[in-house]
């Protein structure tokens, strides 16, 4: 017989609530930053402070990106439904997939293929063959480096943490741009990829970390959206850029119309 499912995370108790072993009122209120209870709830430990230093900036970089696809659903459902700001956060965290913030996930996965000794070229080809792009390369503004990588990687490096997956994406890109005979920049999920396994963020709960940066960044701007609303004039632009064009109605002659 298999034993009783148990939690390692939480209880609570008349006087307290005890997370991972320790008090809430009396062992972590106070006594820790947000970052490093995220870590502490997530991975069931305490992160070193170069390593806080690390998540820290990799949440910020991934937090906004302008009015991008999961920003206008948020925005849009909030304009549709403003009694419920929580619908129009889920919304635009529903965006954070294989394209938008959601390729964190995908490119750790890579990196860890070649720390455990995977050759990088083969990777590449895979993908090629595939005709998928490499998750955590490339961008359509930020050419021909997006300007948040080398940051990333110096505020890793500056604090003792950048180690062996840094330098895999690293090797990686070097194959990237010699298969496509052109620099493809790594961009700034690739990089946060690299930096959160480097801390120990396994490649499974990784996206969970973008979508904790990417819900604040969405509260952001539905409270613009609250004081200056900016969706009704999107939503004229869209209809205005993609007229309709399928077959005219067709009204019988004499009717008022």
């Amino acid at each position: 017989m298999s034993a009783s499912p148990t939690t390692h995370i939480a209880q609570s108790t008349p006087d307290d609530i005890v997370i991972r072993g320790k008090s809430l009122c009396h062992e972590l209120l106070g006594q820790m930053t947000f970052t490093q209870m995220m870590c502490f709830q997530v991975l069931g430990r305490v992160p070193a402070p170069s390593q806080v230093a690390v998540v820290d900036a990799c949440l910020l970089a991934l937090m906004e990106h302008g009015l991008t696809p999961s920003v206008l659903a948020a925005r849009l459902v909030y304009s549709s439904a403003p009694e419920a700001l929580q619908a129009a956060v889920s919304a635009g965290l529903l965006g954070v997939g294989s394209r938008f913030v959601g390729t964190v996930e995908g490119c750790a996965a890579l990196l860890d293929r070649m720390v455990a000794g995977e050759d990088p070229v083969r990777i590449v080809e895979e993908h090629r063959a595939s005709k998928r792009s490499v998750p955590g390369f490339g961008h359509p503004l930020h050419k021909p480096d997006d300007p948040r990588t080398p940051r990333l990687f110096e505020l890793a490096r500056e604090r003792g943490v950048a180690g062996p997956h840094v330098a895999a994406i690293e090797t990686l890109s070097a194959a990237v741009d010699r298969a496509l005979g052109k620099h493809l920049t790594i961009n700034a999920t690739g990089a946060v990829a690299a930096c959160l396994r480097d801390v120990g963020v396994p490649a499974e709960i990784m996206r969970g970390f973008a979508l904790v940066a990417r819900c604040a960044g969405l509260v952001g701007h539905i409270h613009e959206e609250q004081q200056h609303p900016v969706m009704t004039t999107i939503w004229e632009a869209a209809e205005e850029a993609v007229p309709y064009g399928g077959v005219a109605a067709q009204h019988p002659k004499g009717e008022n119309r």
